[in-house]
């Protein structure tokens, strides 16, 4: 949402859809996960008069609109893109079909994954985890608010330490909560890497993808 208080910020769009485009131009398989908070966001909307399960797929039909946003973002950029949404809306989107993924991603073709898992109860993070273990994904990037996993938001407590790497088991511990623990034990189990970087710096993605910039890595080893 960039700036804005809501919504979607065409500006900011563009600059990410410009940073995927330089990754999946450097010959990099891509596939995205991407949240609806900027729209609505199924937690916070529980805590008014929506039960939970009701605000968490309104919360999935937030990403749809993110992720068809997106993908016209990408396709201004002459990249292939497609959206396949874990709730079917064939009028918008593809249903999600692994095989079907899978063979995107042999075309060459950016893939954006919508509506989380379709379940409610599990955020986006899970459902990255849960996309990146069925794509046999080499890394999780989770692009944030700041540049890395801090002991504290560094946004809100002055002197918050900031960590270069973690194990998976010191995230749980620690309770830093920069990904849901369902999020960060699937990730275990299938041993993939999570690279957390800040989303706001133009070029961040590329940098890490090359090994460079600033992130903070997560794994078995830390």
């Amino acid at each position: 949402m960039g700036p804005r208080d809501y919504g979607l910020d065409p500006e900011t769009v563009n600059r990410i859809a410009g940073d995927m485009s330089a990754v999946h131009g450097m010959g990099v398989e891509l596939c995205i996960v991407i949240g609806g908070g900027n729209i609505f966001r199924g937690v916070s909307g529980a805590a008014g008069e929506i039960e939970r399960a009701s605000a968490d797929y309104m919360g999935m039909l937030a990403t749809v609109i993110n992720a068809i946003a997106m993908q016209s973002a990408l396709e201004r950029l002459d990249v292939p893109t497609r959206v396949l949404s874990a709730i079917p809306m064939a009028s918008v989107c593809e249903p999600y079909i692994r095989r079907r993924a899978v063979r995107h991603l042999e075309k060459g073709r950016v893939v954006i994954f919508a509506a989380g898992t379709g379940n409610p109860f599990f955020t986006t993070d899970t459902a990255a985890a849960l996309r990146a273990a069925e794509m046999g994904c080499d890394a999780l990037l989770k692009g944030t608010q700041v540049d890395g996993v801090y002991s504290d938001d560094p946004l809100k407590v002055e002197g918050a330490e900031r960590f270069e790497k973690l194990t998976y088991l010191d995230v749980l511990s620690k309770d830093l909560r920069i990904m849901d623990a369902a999020a960060i034990s699937l990730a275990r189990e299938n041993n993939i890497p999570i690279l957390v970087f800040s989303v706001h710096n133009p070029g961040a993605f590329v940098d890490v993808v090359s090994g460079k910039g600033k992130f903070t890595v997560i794994s078995e080893e830390g």
